[in-house]
């Protein structure tokens, strides 16, 4: 059993909208029991043993979901090494985020089975934020379209190949990247939907028909949308074109200015329902290292000018992400778009489309995953099952 606990004096984003001057109460079962407006406190009878922590005014909302990250602070899914997935479990729960799930590269087939493995035993003993389960990035993906993914590694589609991966996985792995147009798709969709895997369409060179193809055999969302797949054209949609078209293809989006420009993510979010668009960071291992080596899935890593890791060998040669998830909602706001909104991208969306019904909106009854920041985007507090596991009150 949790403490009870009440935070007053709070604007809260329930997911789906945002109440002032209120109150939160987490009951000793880990789950939120009430929401309720300040001027109401007086009147509200609870037990004796509750603590209560005055917010100063902070946002409360649900916890963020990072649904796409590869690694942080030194660790990474590519060490294949269930401490480094604990570390980043530690590291996560730093800068708000209550949950996610540990994305494994695209990469020689073994490495991506040990990757596998280690997520699998790193689970159940997190102090940081919760393993939801695996992310694989692959390997089922265009040659065409590798972006940073070992080439060696794309492998075209193979059934059983894919029940290797259920296997290592044990019934933890949640969603998997893969290319509509290679060759087998459609079998391998029919596959991945019995074990109850999200497939994203991502690393494609597909067309417009084959996006409809995919969308047909349950492929409905999109990894890291407008990067590494075929672009919008007058005469053929492409990937980017026909995802923007359907309305029903979710897609996450980083939110780091670098990877997509501001004026594209803000033309999405007017074209694309909200509930459908999910904020990730897809972060590579050196982001926010404290100190060591800078390593990008083996690759001696930097900061390029603009923010995002690039080669220390070849600053031209672009690697990835350093984005964080409060980061991304601060992106989002300076940029226009309501909070709320961007709340719901960074927590409530993704916990929807992976079927965790359990969190993601602040609600009685719900599980108390929960980040807490000021208006400068200071985390000040993330809880866990109703357990406070950081405190900067």
């Amino acid at each position: 059993m949790s403490d009870r606990i009440i935070f007053t004096n709070a604007t809260v984003i329930t997911g789906f909208a945002t109440v002032n001057d209120c109150g939160l109460f987490i009951d000793n079962d880990g789950t939120i029991g009430d929401i309720f407006y300040m001027t109401r406190m007086p009147k509200k009878k609870f037990p004796e043993d509750t603590i209560v922590i005055d917010a100063q005014g902070c946002t409360i909302t649900p916890g963020f979901f990072d649904s796409h990250i590869h690694g942080i602070g030194g660790a990474g899914t590519e060490d294949c090494n269930p401490a480094s997935i604990l570390k980043m479990s530690e590291r996560l729960a730093d800068y708000g985020v209550t949950d996610f799930l540990p994305t494994i590269y695209t990469d020689e087939f073994s490495h991506m089975l040990a990757a596998e493995r280690a997520i699998v035993e790193a689970m159940g003993k997190e102090k940081g934020a919760m393993i939801r389960g695996i992310n694989i990035e692959g390997p089922f993906i265009s040659p065409k379209r590798i972006g940073a993914q070992n080439p060696d590694g794309a492998l075209e589609v193979s059934i059983p190949r894919f029940h290797e991966l259920l296997e290592a996985g044990q019934g933890k792995i949640i969603c998997m990247t893969v290319a509509p147009e290679l060759k087998g798709m459609r079998d391998l969709a029919l596959e991945a939907t019995k074990e109850g895997i999200v497939l994203l369409a991502g690393h494609t060179d597909a067309t417009y028909e084959n996006i409809m193809e995919g969308i047909q055999c349950g492929i409905l969302h999109s990894t890291h949308f407008f990067n590494a797949m075929s672009r919008l054209h007058h005469r053929n949609p492409g990937c980017v074109g026909t995802i923007m078209i359907n309305q029903d293809m979710c897609c996450e989006i980083i939110a780091d200015g670098v990877h997509v420009h501001p004026e594209i993510v803000k033309l999405l979010v007017r074209e694309k329902p909200k509930e459908n668009i999910v904020l990730v960071t897809d972060s590579l291992r050196p982001t926010k290292q404290r100190s060591g080596k800078l390593l990008a899935n083996g690759v001696p890593a930097r900061l390029g000018e603009e923010g995002a890791w690039v080669s220390a060998a070849d600053p031209d040669q672009f690697l990835g992400s350093a984005l964080v998830l409060i980061k991304a909602v601060k992106n989002m706001v300076s940029w226009g778009i309501p909070i709320d909104n961007a709340i719901q991208m960074a927590s409530t969306n993704p916990s929807r489309i992976y079927h965790f019904n359990d969190i993601g909106s602040l609600i009685p009854g719900k599980r108390a995953n929960i980040t807490i920041f000021d208006d400068t985007y200071q985390i000040k507090c993330v809880i866990v099952n109703g357990t406070i596991i950081r405190d900067d009150f």
